[in-house]
């Protein structure tokens, strides 16, 4: 620990800090000019790539781990960032964030700020700490770091898979009104957000390799808790239980972490 660099880490995240507030300023004021704040859901991805990419500058790292990171996160975020462009364009306002809004008492713009962009802002910063502090750190290249690339390759797959063929299944119109149980959806209700928890596990694995790194295991288990009770799959589920079929799909399709569909139970005479 006493050959870690604090000041140089220091500068990484102060600099990080500054990026993001530079990127959701110009996202917040886009938003606003549109009257959509779901434009800060392009940002999550692309605002991870920025800190990347800013501590693979600025860090004094070993070289091969700033940039493996920076190419890491770049493939993830720039993916995540254009699915969620695609995915948004052309429609309205998100659910979760009209709900949010509906709660401001106040100016909502000034509450949108508060509520949406700087606490996305501070998610953004706490989640990219291994990716800050694995840019000043130095060492080799061991089983943590190709055990973390690999499971940044398994998330990575499960998340951009999952959400391919969950776009086939919306522009089939044979779909209309079902729920979708095929391909990964049938393992788990949510692979993309069972991948994007990966991800981040994976990229904590190749921190963790050198110390300090293992200290920032609050990051990884940050965005999970995100993913899974946050804003993710549980808010997701309270919109999708009243719809016809899905809480039979909730029966016999995992929550979270992959595994085989249960069968359906076998109807019994008089039952």
């Amino acid at each position: 620990m006493s050959g870690f660099d604090w000041g140089a880490f220091a500068v990484v995240s102060l600099t990080s800090l500054l990026a993001i507030a530079v990127g959701m300023a110009v996202t917040a004021t886009i938003g606003v000019r549109i009257k959509r704040h779901n434009v800060v859901d392009v940002s999550w991805g692309a605002g991870f790539v920025l800190i990347a990419l800013v501590s693979a500058v600025v860090g004094s790292g070993d070289l091969w781990r700033r940039l493996l990171l920076l190419v890491l996160v770049a493939v993830w975020g720039l993916r995540l960032a254009t699915h969620m462009a695609i995915r948004s364009r052309g429609k309205g306002e998100d659910p979760r964030y009209e709900e949010l809004l509906g709660k401001a008492t106040g100016n909502r713009t000034l509450y949108a700020v508060r509520k949406i962009y700087l606490t996305q802002g501070i998610s953004l910063w706490f989640v990219s700490l291994p990716i800050q502090v694995a840019a000043v750190s130095s060492g080799t290249f061991g089983v943590l770091v190709a055990l973390g690339t690999v499971l940044w390759l398994v998330g990575l797959t499960f998340e951009a898979v999952g959400d391919r063929q969950m776009e086939a299944f919306k522009s089939d119109p044979g779909s209309r009104g079902q729920i979708m149980d095929g391909g990964l959806w049938a393992w788990t209700r949510h692979p993309n957000y069972f991948g994007d928890a990966c991800v981040w596990w994976g990229i904590f694995l190749i921190s963790a390799s050198v110390w300090p790194g293992v200290l920032t295991v609050l990051s990884p288990i940050a965005m999970t808790y995100f993913l899974v009770f946050a804003t993710g799959a549980r808010l997701l589920e309270r919109h999708m239980s009243e719809r016809p079929g899905y809480r039979e799909y909730q029966q016999r399709t995992s929550y979270f972490i992959p595994r085989p569909p249960r069968r359906a139970p076998l109807s019994t005479p008089g039952g």
